[in-house]
């Protein structure tokens, strides 16, 4: 539901996000999320709400709700009015997603067109960065995508679509799921040539990639700096026959998630069955004693201990750095309707940092928080060990992401450590549990330290101070 809106006693100021779409613009005023909307675009806005279309989607789960408030715009001068949209528990990015969450979020998109098109309206724009996931699904966040439909004219986010979609899915399930990566690079999509180039030959006898992607990006090769001329008209069925070819080149694609480090963690761990059980018995206790309203769990592989804090109905952070846990945890969400968990690919090392126009359109991983409670179970030798970070430089990180932290210390000589060590020299004299409680009692009060039975691990409940 849409809180009700607190008159601000001032106009706030614009997103940092929120600056190219002359429709309207994001932005915040005492504590609460508004969106204005400009003159410029009433018209369309007003065929939106009053066709039905808005209502449709709405019901259908595919567009975020708004309301219509008594705010002061943030830019009077070509405001016309001001929405609330509903609150999304957390903005992520498509370099964040496995395959299979970027492949929902392209055929959402594509059903919005679809819908959009039987009501005499189109996509105006296809980033991906106006899909977000709420609730264990894609929905659209940008109410202002909508333009009424142009007959004869091309659809103008085609070219979108296919750099924010196809083309990163395309090679992530022909050639290596981790280009999908590309997208941290090129914010407004991977360039098709480049595409074309990375793509196997052999996708050029898949007629839909060699349309959309070999073909699409030959011709813009040909006709760049060119004025675009078209004496030739494009009805709306062909409108239609577009976004069904778009959806049956994206249903296409497919990657099995497997083969890679992690992906079978579960499987192989060294725990005994009564030390894992013990473990998420504690962490289950630890999350009831806090009572936070949102956790961030770092190196959650696929999700298993994230879903004590899910079962709870908190929003909750899924991270990992391996695609094919990420990519198996989001399967496990979608097939049994998980609502709470957000599984998205991280690496710690090297987290999601700001990017775009000023280094602000796209906000780091640490300025989307901090979170109420951080989970760092078998996370802190990979960090320290594998990537050579100071323990008290990790203790000032999640300082930073949390208030609370369930921490787990795995001593040296347990045998994934020593995985981590034989292709090294141990360097490492200060990674003891001494050093451990030493670096981090810097930032954190311990209140509990619980010892995991037939294994010498390590569980802690702590606080920042």
């Amino acid at each position: 539901m849409i809180p009700d809106a607190v008159p601000p006693t001032s106009s706030g100021a614009p997103l940092e996000a929120s600056f190219r779409d002359p429709s309207g613009v994001l932005f915040k005023s005492s504590g609460q999320l508004y969106r204005q909307v400009n003159r410029v675009y009433q018209e369309h806005y007003t065929h939106l709400m009053d066709s039905g279309l808005y209502q449709e989607l709405m019901d259908a789960g595919y567009l975020i709700p708004h309301g219509e408030v008594e705010v002061p715009p943030v830019i009077p001068g070509p405001a016309w009015k001001v929405i609330q949209p509903e609150f999304v528990d957390f903005i992520s990015y498509p370099y964040e997603w496995s395959f299979s969450q970027l492949k929902d979020a392209a055929l959402l998109t594509l059903q919005l067109q679809k819908r959009a098109l039987a009501y005499g309206m189109w996509l105006k724009d296809s980033s991906a960065y106006n899909i977000q996931f709420q609730r264990g699904r894609p929905v659209l966040i940008d109410s202002l995508s909508f333009e009424i439909y142009t007959e004869g004219q091309p659809w103008i986010a085609y070219r979108q679509f296919c750099q924010h979609f196809l083309a990163p899915l395309a090679l992530m399930a022909r050639r290596d799921v981790r280009l999908g990566q590309l997208l941290r690079i090129y914010i407004d999509g991977i360039p098709l040539d480049l595409a074309s180039r990375l793509l196997p030959w052999q996708t050029r006898l898949e007629l839909p990639l060699l349309l959309h992607l070999h073909l699409h990006a030959a011709s813009q090769q040909r006709f760049a700096g060119q004025a675009v001329r078209s004496e030739s008209t494009i009805n709306k069925n062909a409108m239609f026959g577009l976004a069904d070819n778009l959806e049956s080149a994206v249903r296409r694609l497919k990657w099995s998630p497997g083969g890679t480090a992690w992906g079978d963690y579960y499987d192989t761990h060294n725990y005994t069955p009564a030390a894992l059980q013990q473990k998420s018995q504690l962490v289950a206790d630890f999350i009831q004693h806090i009572q936070p309203r949102q956790v961030w769990d770092f190196g959650a592989n696929t999700g298993l201990f994230s879903r004590l804090a899910a079962a709870a109905q908190i929003p909750t952070l899924s991270f990992d750095i391996d695609p094919s846990a990420v990519e198996q945890n989001y399967l496990q969400c979608r097939l049994q309707d998980e609502q709470f968990i957000l599984p998205l690919l991280l690496d710690l090392a090297n987290p999601s940092p700001g990017l775009g126009w000023h280094n602000r359109e796209r906000s780091a991983l640490i300025e989307r928080g901090p979170t109420d409670a951080v989970l760092a179970l078998a996370l802190v030798h990979h960090l320290a060990i594998a990537n050579n970070v100071p323990l008290e430089r990790i203790a000032d990180f999640l300082q930073q992401c949390g208030h609370w932290l369930v921490i787990e210390f795995v001593p040296k000589h347990d045998p994934q450590v020593q995985r981590l060590l034989v292709a090294r020299q141990d360097i490492f004299s200060d990674y003891t549990q001494q050093g451990f409680e030493a670096a981090f009692s810097r930032y954190f009060t311990i209140h509990r330290t619980e010892h995991l039975p037939e294994s010498e691990r390590v569980l802690y409940l702590m606080e920042k101070h």
